[in-house]
């Protein structure tokens, strides 16, 4: 889990964000040359501190988010404003090659609602 801060510039603080991943048609995946790609989840929560939230499906905007942040680079106020917890379960760890680099890139798009 990593607390970040997300800070909207309308009246209700609300925003929407969209995941996307670099695996084949934009899938949440590491991967390391011909080895099986690793799959990994991706959730949401609107608050800090936070170790689980709303799953995330790639390219599919979570809708209906506010922001606790009061000024665009959380210099005041909370430092962070949401969590991002991504997580790849411990059964899909177990069958990965040890010493081993896997890659992947995960984006993620804030827009304001």
């Amino acid at each position: 889990a990593q607390n970040v801060c997300v800070w909207s510039n309308t009246s209700t603080r609300g925003y929407n964000i969209t995941a996307t991943g670099s695996g084949t048609a934009n899938a949440f995946t590491l991967a390391s040359g011909a080895l099986p790609a690793v799959p990994y989840t991706v959730q949401w929560a609107s608050s800090s501190g936070q170790t689980s939230g709303t799953s995330l499906a790639s390219g599919t905007a979570l809708v209906g988010q506010t922001s606790s942040a009061t000024n665009q680079d959380c210099s005041a106020g909370p430092a962070a404003s949401a969590s991002l917890v991504v997580g790849v379960s411990s059964s899909t760890l177990q069958s990965m090659t040890a010493g081993v680099t896997y890659n992947g890139t995960l984006t993620l798009v804030v827009a304001p609602e």
